[in-house]
């Protein structure tokens, strides 16, 4: 048997490993869009590291685009086989995936459109159509029922509480009469958050594949969060009366910080002012949070006894349109405005920096990891200027980080969901972050007890005896 990386490998996005067994059989562990704008990685996305054709079926752990993003393409390429997922991770690619596609359908078009003289035509890396023929290969399956995916493998997906319906993945596989357990963490989630439930340890596996996003340090705890969100909330919105733009992520983030904000607001600590979502895909998320209940906390479920829109509130305004999103661009009164993406790289969000970002009343708040290169991380590393929609804008907003958002769990957390691997795992793949992360993540691991702990680069191949 043997596992060959072909994404995330010293990278924390395009998710994708390949196992082959001896048979021949290959699972593919994720399919994800490689986001960024590292020179290195060029062309990613348009290559492949194996034959789509031949990969039997694949293994989703959950439905970021940075683990799900290329799935269509995978098809269009010939891929064949079922998809294996959690229902919420069905039902949140089903949107997901689709508005990825209207994405590259434009991207595509608009390049066309204003091609200069010699320049080629660019096609979509996959169209709508793909998705549709995607979604038919889907097979949803729940937490904690192994499910037969070829006559010697099967699989059990139990929660990693990283966004709805986020699973680690138990492989078990046999092979002339020996059976081998390979864990895949997913990304790991974190616990005593809002929303979801703890992420919960996989069995002892014999080999496991482990994220390392924030391998290196410790997030911010909780109730400094909330004072330190309410500080930028006063100082932006009341104090200098400018407007609190979040860039966050469709699905989780914006859906943890609207219920943050609900919950402050029906406190009372929320100031008079109004909020609004402006992303249709958030929308669409979170009306799939409400039809999955099964992965909420008992924390929310009680909250939802008092309030059953944990979602909504007085003041909260979701934006669809176009029109309303150009709008809030022209609005000069505080608000807090909350759009995609949360990397900055794509969506309504970079309309919203064209306007706001040299306006010294106004904050930029950033609640999550952004890849390198991306004009979220440019901004988290101090730019005093940045490039945008081809024009150079002075950086005189206030630029704030809060990581305590975060979907990943920090070292302790994801230490304390795989430590019950110490004694079964006789190697460790770090995966899914960049090596100023992994380094120290594995070093601590190895301190740990872990005995052997790797690092693979793109395109390493490994033998799992």
């Amino acid at each position: 048997m043997k596992i060959k990386f072909c994404g995330a490998a010293r990278e924390v996005t395009g998710s994708c490993h390949l196992l082959t067994l001896e048979d021949g059989f290959k699972i593919l562990l994720d399919c994800g869009l490689y986001q960024g704008n590292d020179g290195e990685m060029h062309g990613f996305n348009q290559s492949w590291h194996f034959d789509p054709a031949s990969v039997d079926c694949l293994v989703v752990s959950h439905a970021h685009i940075d683990h799900t993003g290329r799935i269509p393409k995978l098809v269009a390429d010939g891929f064949r086989g079922p998809i294996y997922a959690t229902h919420a991770t069905r039902d949140l690619c089903n949107i997901m995936l689709l508005d990825s596609a209207k994405i590259q359908e434009g991207d595509a078009a608009y390049h066309n459109k204003h091609l200069n003289k010699g320049e080629k035509e660019e096609k979509p890396l996959y169209t709508i159509r793909d998705v549709q023929r995607t979604m038919q290969l889907f097979a949803a399956h729940a937490y904690e029922k192994w499910v037969k995916i070829h006559s010697n493998v099967r699989i059990l997906y139990r929660d990693a509480g990283h966004i709805l319906g986020s699973a680690g993945v138990l492989l078990e596989i046999t092979e002339n009469g020996k059976t081998t357990r390979i864990g895949f963490t997913g990304d790991i989630g974190r616990p005593n958050r809002p929303i979801l439930g703890d992420p919960l340890p996989l069995p002892e596996a014999d080999y496991l594949l482990c994220e390392s996003t924030y391998g290196d340090r410790l997030h911010e705890s909780a109730p400094g969060e909330i004072e330190h969100f309410l500080k930028i909330i006063h100082t932006t919105c009341i104090k200098n009366k400018g407007k609190l733009i979040i860039p966050a992520f469709s699905v989780g983030r914006t859906q943890e910080i609207v219920y943050m904000l609900d919950q402050l607001h029906k406190s009372g600590q929320l100031p008079k002012i109004p909020v609004y979502i402006d992303s249709p895909l958030s929308i669409n998320a979170t009306e799939v949070f409400i039809n999955h209940p099964e992965c909420f906390d008992e924390e929310l479920i009680e909250y939802m006894l008092t309030d059953e829109n944990p979602f909504g509130f007085n003041g909260l305004f979701y934006i669809r349109d176009v029109e309303g999103s150009k709008q809030l661009n022209s609005m000069n009164k505080p608000a807090i405005i909350i759009a995609a993406s949360g990397m900055m790289n794509a969506g309504r969000i970079r309309h919203h920096i064209v306007k706001g970002i040299e306006n010294f009343k106004n904050t930029f708040l950033i609640v999550g990891y952004c890849s390198p290169g991306t004009l979220g991380a440019i901004l988290r590393d101090g730019a005093k200027s940045i490039h945008i929609f081809g024009k150079y804008k002075q950086v005189l907003a206030n630029i704030e980080v809060m990581d305590g958002f975060s979907a990943h769990g920090d070292q302790q957390e994801m230490y304390d969901v795989i430590k019950n691997h110490i004694p079964t795992a006789k190697k460790v793949f770090l995966v899914h972050g960049t090596p100023d992360r992994q380094e120290p993540w594995g070093q601590f691991l190895k301190e740990k007890g872990f005995k052997d702990v790797v690092i693979p680069d793109l395109g390493d191949e490994f033998d799992l005896d």
